[in-house]
């Protein structure tokens, strides 16, 4: 059942619906709560669904965007997500990211994630502190390597900020399917908490030996690049859902694209880029609701084809 709480969450996810997208079709009944899964190294819950922030977060603290990513925050937090994935290398968005929690006031329900970059253990240590400073964060949830940048050196300096309690957990990353096996050299060698790489409907890799090594090791997945920079949604703007969409209550394309990696159990957050309060209401509500079986992935699949 239900808490009084989260059906106001829910209302709000409907109200921003309404108001920014006025023929948006308004479900009769309330959403579920969204979808949590498993951190297997500590068995924390994390919502499936979570902000990222490559190209959308990299303005200036005086933009007028602000306002809207003010909005998407309240969404997203309103919405009961928590992970937001950030780094130095996205321009000004680990600043933006700090200063739009400070203004909501919500660091005790959000999971700061931003990576390292540099080469070098002083040089990695001195962009992190920069990294605490920009998200005005004492303890970030979760520092990664950023595209294998400097691995062994850079993991080490996260395992002796993690033992000194600044960072909860240590992860890796990358962004296209030619690192997928580095990733899984660089997983079988060091132990991490997490590993963020690309999946989606067009680049399915992953199912292949990534994912599956991350369920059998108990590694927690970030997956990125869920509509391939938008790509796989200009293939279908302005064709309608099919039917069978209501199967797996997908009510957008772009719910249906969630549901598809959501339906993988190895993948623990999504973290679509957006700074549209419609769209990050939208993205949340794929995290509700029934997740397509193996006939309906294919279809799905079959649908971008």
């Amino acid at each position: 059942m239900q808490t009084r709480r989260q059906l106001l969450h829910r209302s709000v996810l409907f109200a921003t619906l309404a108001v920014l997208g006025p023929s948006w079709p308004l479900l009769a009944k309330a959403a579920e709560p969204l979808r949590m899964r498993k951190i297997p190294a500590s068995g924390e819950l994390l919502p499936v669904i979570g902000l990222g922030t490559s190209r959308t977060h990299d303005i200036r603290l005086d933009d007028d965007e602000m306002q809207a990513l003010l909005e998407v925050l309240r969404v997203f937090i309103e919405g009961d997500a928590q992970l937001i994935d950030t780094a130095p290398s996205y321009g000004n968005a680990d600043r933006v990211v700090g200063e739009l929690v400070r203004r909501q006031n919500v660091r005790e329900r959000v999971f700061l994630a931003t990576k390292v970059s540099a080469t070098g253990r002083d040089r990695g240590m001195a962009q992190l502190e920069k990294s605490f400073e920009a998200l005005q964060a004492d303890t970030l949830d979760l520092v990664q390597v950023h595209n294998l940048q400097d691995t062994r050196t850079q993991l080490g300096l996260l395992r002796d900020l993690k033992e000194q309690g600044r960072i909860r957990y240590i992860g890796v990353t990358h962004y296209v399917e030619s690192a997928h096996d580095r990733l899984l050299e660089v997983l079988k060698q060091e132990p991490v908490d997490f590993v963020q790489f690309n999946y989606s409907v067009s680049e399915r890799n992953a199912e292949k030996r990534l994912l599956p090594y991350c369920a059998d090791k108990g590694i927690a997945t970030l997956i990125n690049r869920p509509f391939t920079r938008g790509n796989l949604l200009s293939r279908v703007k302005g064709k309608p859902l099919p039917a069978w969409a209501a199967e797996i209550d997908a009510r957008s394309w772009a719910q249906m694209l969630l549901k598809f990696i959501l339906a993988e159990p190895a993948v623990t957050t999504v973290i679509p880029a957006t700074s549209n309060p419609r769209y990050m209401a939208d993205n949340i509500m794929a995290g509700q609701g029934r997740l397509p079986d193996a006939r309906q992935r294919q279809l799905i699949i079959d649908a971008f084809s």
